[in-house]
This record gives structure tokens, C-alpha cells and sequence, in this order.
């Protein structure tokens, strides 16, 4: 099981605004979609509210420490990072880290792999951003093209010896 950190990212490293992605890729949810079911999905509580719903055929893990969520299939309530790693022994298919900001941070030192894809545009009222710096530490693997001049890039950590 490998621990992957999944973000669509604009030019200036914006990935969010109101609590909403700040654009509409069909390609690109479909790509996440295809990259993600049949595995587990790490959020925030924001996150989870902008989406509304579990995603369906995943494992759904809210991280919240004061929120609550109605109880429903394929969906649990987490209170922190060490609950989630200490559980990610037991679930089956790839820990897909799937935002906002807080959520990325919390993971960004057990984050094996990155899946980014690049959204060119600058949104310049954003109010949700990756640091400049969270790929430091990783290689470029490989780099797909989607349709609507989007790009995936994927990266791998630099395992020191």
C-alpha cells in the first residue's frame, strides 16, 4: 500500500476557493475518479463538505478532531493522522490524500508519491494554496497530457540512503 498525495493545482499553486474547486475539468475528475475507486480517500472536514457525499466504491476517511458526521456506509470519522497511518495497515488498495491545504500538510512527511495535475490558469482570489516548496524531496516519474491542455505529473519521493 502506498501513501499518494492527489491534487489539481493552478499556475500559482492555487487549489481552492470558498471551499469549492475554482474550475471544472471534466477530464480531470475523470481521471481522479478512474485513479482513486477501489481504494481509500483522505480528507479533511471542508473537503468533505464541498464533495457532500461519500465517493462512491472508495473508503471514504474524514479527518476532523471536533466535527461530526452522520454515520453511513463507506464513510469514517477520524481524529487524527497517527488513527488513519496506525489503520492504513489494515485497508485494502492505495491511501489517496485527497485534500484541502490542512489535510496535505498533516501528511506531507509519509507522502510516498505525488499525482498533480496542472490546471493553466491562475486564480487570483483564491483562498486555499500548496506550499511553493511540497515537492521538494521528489522526482518527476512521468508526465500524461488530458484533454483541455491539463497535465499530470507524477513524483516520486528521493528515498535517502
Amino acid at each position: 500500500m502506498a501513501i499518494i498525495g492527489i491534487v489539481a493545482i493552478a499556475e500559482n499553486f492555487a487549489i481552492g476557493k470558498n471551499g469549492k474547486l475554482p474550475w471544472h475539468y471534466s477530464a480531470d475528475l475523470r481521471f481522479f475518479k478512474e485513479t482513486t475507486t477501489g481504494n481509500v480517500v483522505v480528507m479533511g472536514f471542508n473537503t468533505w463538505k464541498s464533495i457532500g457525499k461519500p465517493l462512491p466504491k472508495r473508503l471514504n476517511i474524514v479527518l476532523s478532531r471536533s466535527n461530526k458526521i452522520e454515520n453511513q456506509p463507506n464513510v469514517l470519522l477520524v481524529r487524527s493522522t497517527e488513527e488513519i497511518l496506525a489503520l492504513s495497515e489494515f485497508l485494502k488498495g492505495d491511501l489517496f490524500i485527497i485534500g484541502g491545504a490542512e489535510t496535505y500538510k498533516n501528511f506531507a512527511a509519509v507522502i510516498e508519491k505525488w499525482i498533480v495535475t496542472e490546471i493553466p490558469l491562475t486564480v487570483e482570489d483564491a483562498d486555499a494554496f500548496m506550499p511553493n516548496d511540497f515537492l521538494d524531496g521528489f522526482s518527476l516519474q512521468n508526465t500524461a497530457e488530458l484533454e483541455d491542455n491539463l497535465k499530470i505529473k507524477t513524483y516520486a519521493k528521493l528515498f535517502k540512503m
